[in-house]
């Protein structure tokens, strides 16, 4: 599914943030958007409800996380 995609996407991109504060003591988001401005509120928001959703990919039955992705390749190759 794109959305299991977009939500993997994002907690990489979250975790790599993670890793920097980690390692370098540097948050890239508020490096990037500003300390506390709604713009980074908004990034750590989306990499929380990222997080919630791959939490549903640990209780999928592999069948079915399978079959996800044949009905994609299907669509994409039809394109």
């Amino acid at each position: 599914m794109v959305i299991d995609r977009i939500a993997l996407i994002i907690m990489i991109i979250g975790g790599l943030n993670w890793g920097s504060v980690g390692l370098f003591n540097t948050d890239l988001v508020a490096l990037a958007f500003g300390s506390g401005s709604t713009a980074a509120r908004i990034i750590y928001a989306l990499v929380g409800i990222a997080a919630l959703w791959c939490i549903s990919l640990l209780f999928r039955e592999r069948s079915a996380i399978t079959e996800d992705h044949v009905e994609a390749e299907a669509r994409s190759t039809k394109d």
